[in-house]
C-alpha cells in the first residue's frame, strides 16, 4: 500500500484501454499521470495505451493533442526523449462506445497490439465516461469475450482483465445494486476498481502510518482521550458548467457517500491484522456498518443542508446556485451539508464525528482535525489568565499538504503565560521532493493489482444505506434556500450544530 515502498516492484505487461479518450479527465489527469509514471520509471517495460473516442481523428492528431495537455498539466517538466517513448505506445481508436456494435473489432485490434508490444493479453479497461454508459460498455466487453477470463470460464487464465469505474457508482442503493449486478455479469469483484481519487492523496494514505507507526497517537486513539473528530472538505468554486450533473447529485451523493465516508472509515478503523487489501477493507467496512442509523428525530437534529446564494469570492461577485447554468430557479438541491455522526463501537462510543462539505465557501481546503480532551482546569489553568487550548492533530489533505500537532508551551516573551504552538511538517517543504499526485498512485496500484485504495462493493453498499436515509429526509423537507452567501463558511445552522455541544468548527 505504501507508494514509496513499492517503487521497485515492477508492474506486469498490459494494455490500458481508456473509454472517453478525448474527454477532460483523460487530458487533465490520466495521460499526465501515465507520463509521470513513465518519467519515474514505474511504467511496465511492455505497455500500450489505447484511447477510445467517438470523434474522427488519427492517432498522430491525438498524440499531438496529448502533448499540449501534458505541457499544461504534468507535474514534471516534459522531457522530449521521455515523451517520444510514451508517444510511440499511444493509439487512438474510434468507436461509438454508446452502441452495442464494434467491440469484436476492438478485441481484434487489441490482440494485434499484444503481439506488437508483448502485453500478454492483460487489460486495464478505464471507463472515463458518464455513468450512463458504464453498463453498455461492460456488456460490449463481455459479449466480445474481453471480460474477466477466469470469472467467465471458471478456469485458471494466463492473463487478467481489470475494470476501473469512476464515481458516481449509482445514485442510490437501488441503482448501485443494479449497476453492480451488471458489472458482476462479466467481471469478478477482485477485478473491479471503483476509483476514489481522494484515497490516492498523500495525507489520506498517511492516516494509517500516523496511527499505526506512532505509539503516541495510537495509544490515545479512542473515546478515552479524543473529544471529537472533524472532517471538512470545502471548495471556493461553484458548480460552474456542471449544473446539470450537480442537480442530480448534490453534496451528499457527490461528496458524503464516497469521499467523506471513506476518509472517516480510515480514521476510525481498528488496526488490521495485516497490511493486505482484504484485512484493511474488512476494518473499514466495520466502521461504516457501526455508524448509528438515523431516525427522523436525529436527522432533524444532526443534519444541516445548505445552498449558496450570490456573494463575493476573492473580491469578485459570483452568482447563486439557482443562477448557474442548467439549474432550475426553484432548485432544492443541496450544495452544502454538515452532520454529526456516531460510531457505535467500543473504541468510539460517545465521541462525535462532525463532517461538512460545500461549494462556494470562504476557502478551498480539505482537512481532518482530531481534538483531544482538555486537562482539568487546575495548576496552569486554575484562573482566567491562561486560556486552555486543546491539543489538536491536524491532517491537511489539500491544498497545503501536511500534518501538525498543536501543543501548549510557555510564552517566552512573558513570565507565566502559556500559548499554543504547532509542531508541523509539510509536503511542500523542499526535502519532500515533487510528490506523486493521486491518479499516479492509483493507476500504479491498478497496474500492480493492488486494490487496497479502491472501494469494494460491501463498502459501497453500506455507504449507500446511510446516504439514502439522509437523501430521503432532505427530499421530504421544505427548504428555505439559498441559506448562505457565496464566500462564507456555510449556513448559520452548521455553526449551531456544534455550538449546542459546546464545540466549534476549527479553522486551521
Amino acid at each position: 500500500m505504501e507508494f514509496l515502498n513499492q517503487q521497485h516492484q515492477v508492474s506486469e505487461p498490459s494494455i490500458m484501454v481508456i473509454f472517453g479518450g478525448t474527454g477532460d479527465l483523460t487530458h487533465r489527469k490520466l495521460i499526465p499521470a501515465l507520463y509521470n509514471l513513465a518519467f519515474d520509471q514505474l511504467m511496465p517495460d511492455h505497455f500500450a495505451i489505447v484511447s477510445i473516442g467517438r470523434r474522427n481523428k488519427t492517432t498522430e492528431e491525438y498524440r499531438d493533442e496529448l502533448k499540449v495537455a501534458l505541457e499544461k498539466y504534468s507535474r514534471n517538466k516534459i522531457s522530449e526523449s521521455q515523451w517520444e517513448r510514451l508517444r510511440d505506445i499511444i493509439y487512438y481508436y474510434q468507436l461509438d462506445f454508446t452502441a452495442t456494435e464494434g467491440y469484436d473489432a476492438l478485441a481484434t485490434f487489441l490482440n494485434g497490439l499484444d503481439e506488437r508490444h508483448q502485453t500478454l493479453g492483460n487489460r486495464i479497461f478505464y471507463l472515463a465516461v458518464a455513468p450512463e454508459y458504464f453498463e453498455t460498455i461492460v456488456n460490449g466487453l463481455g459479449k466480445s469475450g474481453q471480460a474477466s477470463c477466469h470469472y467467465i470460464t471458471g478456469e485458471q487464465c494466463p492473463n487478467w482483465q481489470r475494470l476501473v469505474i469512476e464515481k458516481p457508482f449509482g445514485k442510490d442503493l437501488k441503482t448501485a445494486k443494479h449497476l453492480n449486478d451488471s458489472l458482476h455479469a462479466y467481471f469478478a469483484e477482485n477485478d473491479i476498481y471503483r476509483i476514489d481519487h481522494y484515497l490516492g492523496k498523500d495525507m489520506i494514505q498517511n492516516i494509517m502510518v500516523l496511527r499505526f507507526a506512532n505509539l503516541v497517537f495510537e495509544s490515545l486513539w479512542s473515546n478515552q482521550y479524543i473529544d471529537n473528530i472533524q472532517i471538512s472538505l470545502g471548495e471556493k468554486l461553484g458548480v460552474g458548467s456542471r449544473g446539470g450533473y450537480y442537480e442530480h447529485s448534490g453534496a451528499i451523493r457527490d461528496m458524503v457517500q464516497n469521499h467523506i465516508l471513506q476518509i472517516l472509515s480510515m480514521v476510525a478503523m481498528e488496526p488490521p491484522v495485516a497490511l493486505t487489501t482484504e484485512a484493511i477493507r474488512q476494518e473499514k467496512l466495520k466502521v461504516i456498518q457501526a455508524i448509528t442509523p438515523f431516525t427522523t428525530d436525529s436527522l432533524r437534529d444532526n443534519v444541516v443542508f445548505g445552498q449558496y446564494g450570490a456573494g463575493t469570492v476573492d473580491g469578485e461577485k459570483v452568482p447563486g446556485y439557482r443562477e448557474e447554468s442548467n439549474v432550475p430557479e426553484t432548485s432544492t438541491t443541496e450544495t452544502f451539508v454538515a452532520m454529526k455522526l456516531s460510531v457505535n463501537n467500543f473504541r468510539w462510543a460517545g465521541t462525535p464525528f462532525y463532517i461538512r462539505t460545500g461549494k462556494r465557501l470562504a476557502g478551498s481546503s480539505a482537512e481532518i482535525v482530531v481534538q483531544f480532551k482538555s486537562l482539568p482546569n487546575i495548576l496552569y489553568f486554575a484562573d482566567d489568565k491562561n486560556h486552555q487550548e486543546p491539543n489538536l492533530l491536524v491532517i491537511r489533505i489539500q491544498p497545503n499538504v501536511g500534518v501538525y500537532f498543536q501543543v501548549n508551551t510557555k510564552d517566552f516573551s512573558t513570565q507565566k503565560d502559556i500559548m499554543p504552538v504547532k509542531v508541523e511538517t509539510s509536503h511542500l517543504s523542499p526535502n519532500q521532493g515533487n510528490t506523486p499526485e493521486a491518479y499516479e498512485r492509483l493507476i500504479y496500484d491498478i497496474m500492480r493489482g493492488d486494490a487496497t485504495l479502491f472501494a469494494w462493493w460491501n463498502e459501497v453498499e453500506a455507504s449507500w444505506k446511510l446516504a439514502d436515509q439522509i437523501i430521503s429526509f432532505r427530499e421530504n423537507q421544505r427548504h428555505r434556500f439559498p441559506n448562505y452567501s457565496a464566500g462564507t463558511n456555510g449556513p448559520i445552522k452548521s455553526i449551531e450544530l456544534l455550538a449546542r455541544d459546546g464545540r466549534e468548527w476549527w479553522s486551521v
